[in-house]
């Protein structure tokens, strides 16, 4: 199959990004009821209206593509192109109405992400990410995209969702926490989105499926930045969900140490 031009996939990401908030803004803290998964993750009108938008824009653009969703499964499983969505992710914040949560639209050529939009569509914050171009960031408070400099841990601002996500990790995690200059938690996307920023340089998680990070390493990798799994390897969908971003890469091979246990080691740049 051959690939679309780069610039029709991102106009029909962004056309699908529109159409989620959309439906998502008149939802925002109008007291929906949440439904719990099989997971026992939350799941919203919210979240299955806008996934269906979604396919149906990319559906009719590209009806030869696959698409994957949280929601609704796989579509076009043969396809090498696979559109990958998470209407929204940060489900427990939207319902909450903490403005925090963000639409995820990924897309993987075989099992490598090409393009990712993170859309915060309450703030009108959005983030562009494609292979090989710098990533693009759009909001009303400020900010551009662009990680920052910070070659130690020890001068690093470190996020996660929540610290319950990390089970028997727990301990690597606060290997890192203890070494970092300061944590905060919550965010989802969003917390990976300050990251390509300038605002965030360490982002920790674990469980996460390959539509919470498809969208994201293009947007990580296009700031200049890194988006691997918790040994610093390329993220697979079958991996195991533990995933570790940072704006600088040289806290990368640091983190990983500090992860597995020992020491972060000094600080080389090639």
């Amino acid at each position: 199959m051959q690939r679309p031009p780069i610039d029709a996939l991102i106009h029909a990401a962004e056309a699908a990004a529109d159409v989620a908030g959309a439906v998502i803004r008149p939802l925002f803290r109008a007291g929906l009821a949440a439904d719990l998964k099989s997971d026992q993750s939350p799941v919203t009108l919210a979240d299955r209206t806008a996934e269906q938008a979604m396919r149906a824009v990319l559906g009719l653009r590209f009806p030869e593509h696959g698409i994957l969703g949280e929601e609704f499964g796989l579509d076009n499983p043969a396809s090498p192109l696979r559109w990958v969505l998470d209407p929204i992710d940060g489900t427990r914040a939207f319902i909450t109405g903490r403005p925090i949560f963000g639409t995820l639209i990924g897309l993987l050529d075989g099992d490598t992400p090409i393009l990712g939009v993170i859309d915060q569509c309450v703030t009108g914050e959005r983030w562009i990410g494609a292979a090989d171009r710098p990533t693009r960031f759009r909001g009303p408070f400020g900010g551009a995209a662009g990680c920052r400099t910070c070659p130690t841990i020890a001068e690093a601002e470190l996020s996660c969702t929540s610290p319950e996500i990390f089970g028997v990790d727990m301990p690597a995690w606060e290997r890192l926490s203890a070494a970092a200059r300061r944590t905060s938690y919550g965010g989802d996307c969003y917390g990976f989105g300050l990251v390509a920023l300038g605002q965030i340089d360490i982002v920790a998680e674990s469980g996460m499926k390959i539509w919470d990070w498809a969208a994201l390493v293009p947007i990580i990798e296009g700031a200049g930045g890194r988006l691997t799994d918790w040994n610093g390897e390329k993220l697979r969908p079958d991996g195991d969900g533990k995933a570790l971003a940072v704006g600088d890469a040289a806290l990368l091979a640091q983190a990983v140490r500090l992860i597995a246990g020992q020491p972060p080691g000094s600080v080389t740049r090639g």
